[in-house]
């Protein structure tokens, strides 16, 4: 069955488009490894750059062909590509700021009415919950041969959004061995 929508002509813009080869098909063994990086932050927010740890978990994996998935395994922190440059690294905490205030009421924080997930020195952190959800926990990252594949100006953070603290964060590496 027709209908209009199946009729609808796309404009297309004028655009190029070119592919370039980056690794051909190999066959190797399969190989998975997996490591815990621990971070800590010196302060609120700080983005750490873990990058030449998860090309360290590459080059120890012996994958040369693959991926490896980086996961942040809290709430209140995130993992992020991009560029390491300090007035960067400014806007990036008044965009954080301005889009979950620190210095705002969130019924996270409110005590006397919650009554779930509590610990002691809990800290006001519902901002942090807040922009880690907007920006994740987790990057995947193409490996070709045997190094990460990033932009120019890439680079992998850890972002702290909620206090100076111990993060743990998981890297799996899987691909093949050529």
């Amino acid at each position: 069955m027709n209908t209009a929508a199946d009729n609808v002509k796309l404009a297309e813009a004028p655009c190029t488009i070119t592919s370039r080869v980056l690794s051909v098909p190999r066959e190797g063994v399969w190989r998975a490894s997996a490591e815990m990086l621990e971070v800590e932050a010196q302060r609120v927010p700080q983005l750490i750059d873990i990058t030449a740890h998860v090309q360290a978990a590459v080059r120890r994996s012996g994958v040369t062909q693959g991926q490896v998935v980086a996961y942040c395994t809290h709430t209140t922190a995130s993992l992020v590509l991009n560029e390491d440059e300090p007035l960067l690294h400014e806007d990036i905490a008044e965009f954080l700021e301005k889009m979950a205030s620190s210095r705002a009421s969130y019924r996270h924080d409110d005590l006397s009415i919650r009554t779930e997930n509590l610990i002691e020195d809990h800290g006001d952190n519902g901002h942090a919950h807040l922009k880690q959800m907007v920006l994740g926990s987790v990057q995947v990252l193409p490996i070709v041969n045997s190094e990460l594949t990033l932009g120019m100006w890439q680079r992998l953070f850890m972002l702290e959004m909620d206090r100076p603290k111990k993060r743990n964060l998981v890297l799996q590496v899987s691909g093949l061995t050529c």
